[in-house]
């Protein structure tokens, strides 16, 4: 495409200040006291949507939190993409740990980002990815050199499940029909080596509650004498894996498939350095499954993580008491051909079947998600990889994610469409945790390549 490179120079400033200003909203899904910021996330991105030249947009009413849909149609003959992302992003906590604010953006160099990135909460999932694509059709619509038709769908309840999604889209099939939906919500393996990520992992979220005595008891007074709550649980979540870090729960590996020996010779051509990776998160030891490289274990291997574990006294100074009450979030992620609730229901059954006497057990899921895997001959494949080869000068390589994106499998069922995972940014973007940020070298990149892979694929579709 002509002058995309220099079109992204010469906005380079006004691009990162709008993403700015759309990270200072709080846009934070899962905290009901953040609703109101959600709402007004929505309205400046149909505002964003607006301005680039979109014919039509609006903000559609959903059982939960509204989405955001948009279109450009320039002849019904060409092919459509979809663009899907999300506007809603994940809490800050702990605060504490946050070198700036988390709604406050600031941009700062770092040894990978020589060129500077922007740290803030949603920089790079997903604010940061999404707006690459309203940028990219604004250059695309600026210079007339939009391809084909493209419609927008960009939601706010991703990080809790996106179940208004799921009704949205069996609701609106003609509306949302496409050719291949295109989605930023990954990453990449590097600035020099970049990569189109084609398998997800699925997701189970569940919370569980340990109950013992009705009440906080005097730990001198009744400790020895009646079941601990917290201690009670904590064997419990210690008895979920064997001495070779092997999920104990019956059944959960039935349906996980097991990759042939070239298919994982393939996944070992990625660069990758263990001794890097160890640095980057300040630890002497990789820990995981026995028989599986750290690459293996969180991209193609099941999972199963506490998020979070409470109960008791956990204020300043001391308060002898054992609790009534033990809680946990339990998060699983499962591979392609593991069904979210099948394993949700192994997990309650297992958990409620190893507590001891003198404890209730109460679990309740919060969301799941299915895995999915889409193939690298398809026309969507072969245009993204087209796209990153012009502005990286490398070819991409496939690569499986440890993350979940549960509606792609939805898409898949509801729309009949294959989906492309485009993504930018790097592992140590910090998604999640305190001080996420994105670079700007990835944020223009994305901008720069995405309107290539239009290029290529209204091509490859004649």
């Amino acid at each position: 495409m002509e002058n995309i490179s220099s079109y992204v120079q010469e906005n380079k400033e006004r691009f990162i200040n709008e993403l700015i200003d759309l990270l200072k909203i709080p846009s934070v899904s899962a905290d009901p006291a953040f609703s109101q910021d959600v709402l007004n996330t929505a309205n400046t991105v149909k505002e964003a949507l607006e301005k680039v030249g979109c014919d039509h947009v609006e903000i559609c009413e959903t059982p939960g939190y509204p989405i955001v849909y948009a279109e450009k149609i320039i002849n019904p003959d060409l092919p459509t993409v979809l663009v899907y992302g999300h506007y809603d992003v994940q809490p800050p906590d702990p605060l504490d740990l946050w070198e700036s604010g988390p709604f406050e953006p600031i941009v700062k160099k770092t040894e990978l980002h020589p060129e500077g990135a922007i740290f803030a909460r949603g920089a790079c999932d997903d604010k940061g990815q999404f707006y690459m694509h309203v940028k990219a059709l604004e250059f695309m619509i600026a210079t007339d050199q939009l391809p084909c038709n493209v419609k927008f769908m960009i939601e706010g309840e991703e990080e809790v499940g996106s179940e208004s999604l799921s009704w949205f889209v069996e609701r609106n099939q003609e509306k949302l029909s496409n050719d291949v939906i295109l989605i930023s919500d990954t990453g990449m393996i590097s600035n020099t080596q970049p990569s189109i990520t084609t398998g997800l992992r699925g997701l189970s979220y569940v919370e569980v509650e340990v109950t013992g005595p009705n009440r906080d008891l005097h730990s001198g007074l009744y400790g020895g004498a009646v079941a601990n709550p917290i201690n009670i649980l904590s064997k419990m979540i210690a008895s979920l894996h064997d001495e070779n870090n092997h999920i104990t729960i019956p059944g959960f590996y039935d349906k996980v498939e097991e990759l042939s020996k070239e298919e994982r010779e393939e996944m070992a051509k990625a660069p990758f350095s263990l001794e890097a990776y160890k640095k980057a998160l300040d630890i002497d030891a990789v820990h995981g499954e026995n028989g599986y490289t750290t690459n293996e274990r969180n991209s193609i291997r099941p999972t199963l993580d506490v998020n979070g574990i409470w109960g008791g006294y956990t204020g300043e100074g001391a308060k002898t008491v054992i609790a009534s009450k033990a809680y946990a979030k339990i998060s699983m992620r499962l591979v392609p051909n593991q069904d979210w609730k099948e394993i949700t229901e192994l997990f309650t059954k297992h958990f409620e079947s190893i507590a001891p006497k003198g404890v209730t057990v109460k679990v309740t899921p919060h969301h799941g998600g299915q895995g999915y895997v889409t193939p690298i001959d398809s026309i969507g494949y072969r245009a993204a990889s087209k796209a990153y080869n012009d502005t990286f000068g490398v070819t991409p390589i496939p690569q499986r994610s440890g993350g979940s994106i549960p509606i792609v499998s939805l898409f898949e069922k509801e729309l009949k469409s294959k989906t492309i995972l485009m993504g930018f940014g790097l592992d140590s973007d910090a998604i999640h945790s305190p001080n996420e940020h994105f670079g700007v070298f990835n944020y223009l990149k994305g901008i720069e390549t995405i309107p290539l892979f239009f290029k290529y694929f209204t091509e490859l579709k004649k």
